[in-house]
């Protein structure tokens, strides 16, 4: 990690230490993705089959997973891979059944009703990552609240396996299941995402993608979104990132592990350290090269070691001021008054407070969701919940009392706007409502 003091640093240094890792290629991405894109569209299923072919070096892949394949991959797994799956999907499901919007009704003035409603969105693609770290957990973070909503349907798209297309992580199946999906497509990449957004001969249109991805996959979830033919995302997200707050008296060896569990992600994901303490630092960076050397992905996580930072402030008060300015998707607080410092964080995607919570902790079976911006969107954009499920929609109706309390404002205004037809539109009404009242008379 690189180690950085912050108060050595001027306002353009200082940014710069709080800087994302620049993306390879990005310049090329964009076309690269939006010739993927275009592709899926003219060829359909011919397209997707031929990525498989490049990409993933599988030939005639049958796109859709069938009810005996699925049943076939869930023979492999184990009671223990099950109990842990159910255990999480009832902790996620608990904390996502307690968000369900409900409509409004409002009476704004005498006649005037205003009412707020929810309508399930009606077709949701799910993207869950595959490869190297196939993600189970995020088929509960997007299936579970899709599940609540009751949309009426609900896809799942995921990178095929190896050796066969069809040999999927069995725990991605398990996991759909219990959340009620069975409409299972063995497709990855930006050629998932197009297929999602326009359809193919064997994949229906969805109207809203969730899920994160790699690179490819996010630019693709982008441009899609800009499209009026496309669909809808969830949000913006890139690689994944920590940043760990801690003080003198906090655990190196967690820290060191939470960083890790991070950095493991990819190369290109971030990890940040921030700490008053010169010793905690160096503490945790011993504890890196130890714990590093045991791990199975250590050579990803070196990657994102490389360009992680361990930041030295002068006191909480500046480290809790650069956590802010940083924006993370995960933050965690190792500090000695944890609980009271939460209440100063300002864009964090999602907190863990103290030292026995782990952002592995909502990553699987807390019940938090894990899909987040990154990249600095969590200033305003928010963590993935069940609302996200859901169009919002106004319902107003007025009655001829109604009209007569406000009819006369909505003039006003009109008049005041010079748009006459607006205006016109309520002064018949008006004209109507007397002349009826004068024939009664």
């Amino acid at each position: 990690m690189q180690r950085i003091d912050w108060v050595t640093l001027d306002s353009s240094a200082q940014q710069q230490a709080l800087a994302r890792p620049a993306l390879p290629d990005a310049a090329a991405l964009a076309p690269q993705v939006r010739e993927i894109i275009a592709k899926v569209q003219s060829e359909g299923d011919a397209a997707l089959r031929a990525y498989s072919a490049s990409f993933d070096k599988l030939d005639n892949n049958p796109l859709k997973l069938s009810l005996d394949e699925q049943q076939r991959l869930l023979s492999l797994l184990s009671q223990e891979r099950k109990a842990a799956i159910e255990l999480a999907y009832d902790n996620i499901r608990k904390f996502h059944a307690a968000q369900l919007p409900r409509d409004i009704e409002v009476e704004t003035s005498a006649g005037v009703i205003c009412e707020l409603k929810n309508q399930p969105i009606q077709s949701v693609g799910l993207y869950i990552p595959g490869g190297s770290a196939p993600l189970p957990s995020t088929v509960l973070m997007l299936g579970v609240p899709a599940q609540l909503a009751a949309c009426p349907r609900a896809v799942l798209v995921t990178p095929p396996g190896k050796p066969a297309a069809t040999d999927i992580a069995p725990e991605i199946i398990y996991a759909a299941n219990l959340c009620g999906i069975t409409e299972i497509y063995t497709i990855g990449g930006a050629q998932a995402i197009a297929a999602l957004a326009y359809g193919t001969g064997t994949i229906a249109k969805v109207d809203k993608i969730y899920g994160p991805g790699n690179r490819y996959v996010t630019e693709a979830k982008q441009q899609v979104s800009q499209d009026p033919r496309g669909a809808m995302i969830d949000m913006p997200a890139g690689p994944s990132e920590v940043l760990v707050l801690a003080d003198a008296l906090a655990n190196p060896a967690f820290i060191a592990a939470d960083l890790l569990s991070q950095a493991e992600h990819g190369p290109d994901s971030q990890v940040i350290l921030v700490s008053d303490s010169q010793s905690l630092i160096d503490q945790v960076e011993l504890q890196l090269s130890a714990q590093l050397a045991a791990l199975p992905r250590k050579e990803i996580a070196a990657k994102a070691l490389a360009h992680s930072r361990a930041i030295l402030t002068p006191d909480q008060a500046t480290a809790v001021a650069v956590t802010n300015a940083y924006a993370p998707e995960h933050l965690i607080v190792q500090t000695a008054n944890a609980e009271a410092l939460t209440a100063q964080f300002t864009s964090a995607a999602s907190i863990f407070v103290g030292q026995w919570t782990p952002e592995s902790a909502g990553d699987y079976a807390s019940g938090t969701n894990h899909v987040l911006p990154t990249y600095g969107y969590s200033r305003t954009v928010s963590s993935l919940s069940l609302s996200d499920f859901f169009r919002r929609y106004t319902v107003q109706r007025l009655s001829a009392t109604g009209m007569r309390n406000i009819g006369p404002a909505i003039v006003t205004l009109a008049e005041a706007e010079s748009l006459e037809a607006h205006a016109n539109a309520v002064r018949l009404r008006l004209a109507a409502l007397e002349s009826a009242a004068q024939d009664k008379n």
